[in-house]
């Protein structure tokens, strides 16, 4: 369902019609942070304001936030003693349990995290950063400067959020010491979407140098409702552009996650989108028209927990300094996308079905085509497959005028494309040849089957 001014006309013409009939309607409040407080200037902290306003909307169980296009500044923290944190993130917009209608227009609005907050472990007592070795998870010293900028919760409603700057001031916070399996894994999300069941929609959203995740979606496995991302920029924040944890039925249109490790901190794994299935099923995933570009790690990573069922169509993957993509979750398909930079680990099984797909693909290895000019894994394969079985590449063309070789592969199945690359190396894109093929380049296909025509440098091979 998509929220829209024609829906809120409706419920306001819907509540008339109940009054005239003696039914009584709870309306829905329309708010600003400046009436619980905020200034707005760009310097005073409206952290508290915020806090206030989201609390009034819990008690209502519904309302539309309306911002102005000017800077809040937001982030605070508490010092403390005895308990899980030594400076306590304090609540800025977290709307939990709602029923009803929740709006957040932006207007263009900038929340913008004060400077000079913790992030990572830090003495309670002195203040000063720690160190351990990692893992650590021990308690008590943990900082953050909030758990989310927006955090919406158990909410059974429709959920809008549309033109907001969300910005994380990484360079404005104080470093201290590392916490979880690697980097600094505390909370500090733009976006944090968690158990909602009713619809979602996120326009023109540009969350961006957090130092955790851009977005966080954990979501129902078993929600029958969708939720609509279009136009948002996850950009420079530290451990993931965006994490789909939990759900299904998400649609990302003209998205892009970049640049992900590359603001002066990084927590692995770095990407630009991650697809963890934990603890939740992932399921029903789309992206069109998004872009997963320059990240520290992989641009998109799908590689573990139940997952599965994700498509990806005219979307753009560009690796410099790791996999341009790695598709290692069930039925991930793949159309007119772009690849620059190898990707690897693209899931392969005995079921055709649950393999994945790649139809009308391109893959480069072009440095133009890259942002810094460097294309990820030269020297090496365009397609780390292994020995997994029945990766559909379809009508595909690999175009590799550089440093990058043909895919490594012993069963994958290729079907209608064009090989060609510049390298003297010896690439092995071995499998299985089907309809018409054509390679131009040193490679070898030792134990390949030919159940179509290929022609590999001019000499033609037929099925026998």
């Amino acid at each position: 369902m998509e929220i829209t001014r024609r829906h809120l006309l409706g419920a306001a013409a819907a509540a008339s019609t109940a009054r005239q009939f003696g039914i009584k309607t709870a309306p829905i409040p329309s708010v600003t942070p400046e009436r619980f407080g905020a200034i707005g200037d760009g310097r005073a902290n409206d952290t508290a304001a915020f806090a206030r306003m989201a609390g009034f909307i819990n008690n209502h169980a519904s309302g539309v936030v309306e911002l102005r296009p000017t800077t809040y500044v937001v982030g605070r923290q508490t010092r403390a003693s005895g308990t899980q944190y030594s400076f306590v993130p304090a609540p800025i917009m977290d709307f939990i349990g709602g029923s009803g209608t929740l709006v957040i227009r932006g207007n263009g609005a900038r929340l913008c995290c004060a400077n000079g907050l913790r992030f990572g472990t830090f003495d309670p007592v002195t203040g000063k950063a720690t160190r351990h070795s990692l893992p650590h998870y021990g308690t008590g010293e943990q900082a953050s400067p909030y758990v989310a900028m927006i955090a919406v919760e158990n909410w059974t409603g429709p959920i809008e959020i549309e033109n907001i700057e969300l910005d994380g001031n990484l360079g404005g916070l104080l470093i201290g010491g590392p916490w979880g399996d690697s980097g600094r894994q505390l909370p500090a999300y733009g976006v944090r979407l968690v158990n909602n069941t009713g619809t979602e929609k996120l326009t023109r959203v540009h969350s961006h140098h957090h130092a955790l995740d851009g977005l966080l979606i954990d979501g129902v496995a078993d929600r029958p409702a969708s939720s609509e991302l279009h136009e948002v920029v996850c950009d420079s924040n530290v451990r993931q552009g965006c994490s789909v944890v939990g759900g299904r039925n998400y649609w990302f249109s003209k998205c892009r996650f970049g640049r992900t490790g590359k603001a002066g901190l990084e927590s692995a794994p770095g990407a630009g989108l991650d697809i963890e299935a934990a603890p939740r099923p992932v399921r029903n995933l789309r992206f069109s028209d998004c872009s997963f570009v320059d990240n520290s790690g992989v641009g998109m990573l799908a590689g573990s927990g139940d997952g599965a069922d994700a498509l990806f169509e005219r979307c753009t993957f560009i690796g410099t300094t790791s996999w341009s993509a790695w598709p290692s979750l069930p039925r991930l398909r793949f159309y007119g996308c772009i690849f620059v930079g190898s990707i690897v680990n693209a899931f392969g099984s005995e079921d055709p079905q649950l393999a994945a797909q790649f139809h009308n693909c391109r893959f480069l290895d072009d440095p133009k085509r890259s942002p810094t000019g460097r294309v990820y894994n030269a020297g090496h394969t365009i397609a780390d497959l292994g020995y997994g079985r029945n990766m559909l590449f379809n009508r595909c063309r690999f175009e590799l005028a550089h440093e990058l070789l043909l895919p490594w592969s012993t069963e994958a199945i290729y079907r209608d494309c064009s090989m060609r690359q510049a390298s003297t190396k010896i690439a092995y894109p071995r499998g299985t040849y089907t309809g018409t093929n054509q390679i131009i380049g040193n490679v070898d296909l030792n134990g390949s089957k030919i159940t179509g025509n290929l022609t590999v440098n001019g000499r033609k091979f037929n099925a026998s």
